[in-house]
């Protein structure tokens, strides 16, 4: 949980993802050596801050996008959201500006449901402001916030010491409408001929998805995969024998949105972890259900 905990702590919120992707391209090269297979890492301007690994010949590819949600300062003390952060009035927030580093207290007005800060002077339009890291875990549960998608990264990282073919994609911009998916999509499909996708990303809890019961095969959110694919993974899942529950829901999306909208034959799945307090400074979610996420992946990666 470590590495887990470290990923937590950068700030990377949509549209200024640069710290984490140079944390992660560091994190390659120091321990790449150790994997089971070296990938070809693709990178740069082309890819804006987003990072593709190539594994042998891959068949699959698996997107864990790499941003968080959080406030952007307006004008005076005014804050607009960057994608969907729950809001309470006593949240800390945490950043930096010209003057220095920053930690105030998110305040939501009774009357309109505005959005300001207090701190003791004026910070600088355009900064922004992020949940600070309160790192939490026992022997059953970790909790902090951006485990969504810190946590889909993480199992990206872990899938990369066995994996033999494959693609891992580290993505931006997911929690604020996308964008990234497209193009890396486009590029994946022709360069590599490939076309599956898993989504590496964290769901809810809901009344008929439940901690600790597994890791959650989603049959559809606002978008509806194709059912053949989603039945081959199903039939994995129940002959390795991994814990794993169905997540039926009529709303919500992924980088799978940018998938099925695009000109390419993309087959995708989103397969993750429960978790509860979503888009919170207390995010939580049951070890046991990370532990079947990251085996469900090693299978499908080595059978799909």
């Amino acid at each position: 949980m470590k590495l887990l905990h470290t990923l937590c702590q950068i700030a990377a919120p949509s549209g200024n993802e640069a710290p984490l992707s140079e944390f992660l391209l560091n994190y390659i090269q120091q321990n790449k050596e150790r994997w089971k297979t070296q990938p070809t890492v693709l990178q740069g301007e082309e890819f804006q801050d987003c990072i593709i690994l190539v594994f042998g010949r891959p068949r699959t590819a698996v997107f864990a996008h790499i941003d968080s949600i959080g406030f952007t300062v307006r004008y005076g003390k005014q804050l607009v959201r960057i994608g969907g952060p729950d809001a309470e009035t006593g949240y800390q927030l945490v950043g930096e500006d010209a003057q220095g580093k920053i930690e105030c207290t998110l305040v939501v007005s009774e009357r309109d449901g505005a959005l300001t800060y207090e701190y003791e002077r004026e910070i600088e339009r355009g900064t922004e402001l992020t949940f600070r890291c309160d790192f939490r875990e026992t022997d059953t549960t970790v909790q902090s916030c951006y485990l969504d998608n810190r946590l889909g990264v993480w199992n990206a990282l872990r899938l990369c010491e066995t994996l033999q073919d494959g693609v891992i994609v580290f993505s931006c911009w997911e929690e604020h409408g996308g964008g990234s998916v497209a193009y890396l999509a486009r590029y994946i499909y022709e360069t590599y001929g490939v076309r599956q996708a898993l989504i590496s990303d964290i769901t809810w809890v809901t009344e008929g998805v439940r901690p600790g019961k597994g890791v959650v095969i989603s049959l559809r959110d606002s978008l509806i995969p194709r059912r053949s694919y989603v039945e081959r993974i199903r039939r994995l899942a129940q002959e390795a024998g991994i814990p794993h529950q169905l997540e039926v829901e009529g709303s919500g999306g992924s980088d799978a949105k940018e998938l099925q909208h695009g000109s390419q034959p993309w087959d995708w799945c989103f397969i993750g972890a429960p978790e509860d307090n979503v888009h919170s400074p207390d995010e939580i979610v049951d070890k046991r259900d990370i532990e079947s996420m990251l085996a469900l992946y090693q299978v499908l990666l080595q059978k799909l």
